[in-house]
């Protein structure tokens, strides 16, 4: 009896689990497109001022960065 209760529980808990994920998905009217087109809705809106910044505090941390490969250490400090 146990186990037929606990399959009808994973059973509710999947069914409600599809139907969460199926109701994400909505297609976007062509008027709504302009807006999710904008420069802030981008990942990353300033891309040349987050080089320069990454750039500039990977030369004061004397570490390697995500881009080095090479080994080394650093005080640490800012």
């Amino acid at each position: 009896m146990i186990r037929r209760n606990n399959r009808v529980i994973i059973a509710h808990y999947l069914i409600l689990a599809v139907c969460a994920v199926l109701s994400g998905c909505k297609s976007v009217a062509p008027w709504e497109r302009g807006n999710l087109a904008k420069m802030q809705m981008e990942i990353d809106p300033h891309p040349l001022q987050s080089e320069l910044q990454s750039h500039n505090y990977s030369s004061r941390e004397a570490a390697p960065s995500h881009k080095s490969s090479s080994g080394g250490g650093g005080c640490g400090c800012y």
